[in-house]
This record gives C-alpha cells, sequence and structure tokens, in this order.
C-alpha cells in the first residue's frame, strides 16, 4: 500500500468516526419554549448540547406551526418567547 492510501485511509477512519460521535452524543440540554404570534400560542420542546442551540430550536419549532411563509417565519423567530424553561440532562 503506497503512502497515499494509507493517508487517505487514516483520513476517512478520523473523519467517519468524528461524524459518528457528534452525531450520537448526547443532548446536554432540554428546552421548553411558549411563544404567541399573531394572537396564537404554542409550546415546543427541543433539546441540544448547549442551552442557546435548544431556545432557538424550540423556537423555529413553535414558528413552523404559527407563521406561513418566509416574512412571517422571520418575524415570529424574532417575537420574544412568553415563557423559557430549561433543564439540563
Amino acid at each position: 500500500m503506497s503512502r497515499t492510501t494509507k493517508a487517505t485511509l487514516v483520513f476517512l477512519t478520523v473523519f467517519i468516526a468524528v461524524v459518528v460521535y457528534l452525531s450520537v452524543r448526547a443532548p446536554r440540554h432540554e428546552c421548553e419554549v411558549c411563544l404567541t404570534f399573531q394572537g396564537e400560542s404554542v409550546c415546543r420542546t427541543a433539546a441540544s448540547g448547549t442551552r442557546e442551540a435548544s431556545i432557538e430550536s424550540a423556537v423555529t419549532s413553535a414558528c413552523g406551526t404559527l407563521a406561513a411563509g418566509m416574512t412571517e417565519s422571520i418575524r415570529c423567530q424574532n417575537t420574544p418567547p412568553d415563557r423559557v424553561a430549561c433543564k439540563d440532562r
């Protein structure tokens, strides 16, 4: 086996290991976000590695049901949540 082939195999092995590790690691934070937009309210829960990412994901999920179209989605995501409750896992 040539040096290039060995280096490629090592790189691919490390790359696959990193992808698998990042895919299966357990989220450390779970947040429930309640949001009111255009008179409708909804609560959604999301989990992620950071508190901020969990909140952002929950807001995005809530706005997916409250807003129609890109403009409304952006406005909804910029609306301050009514309630945010986070817990560590």
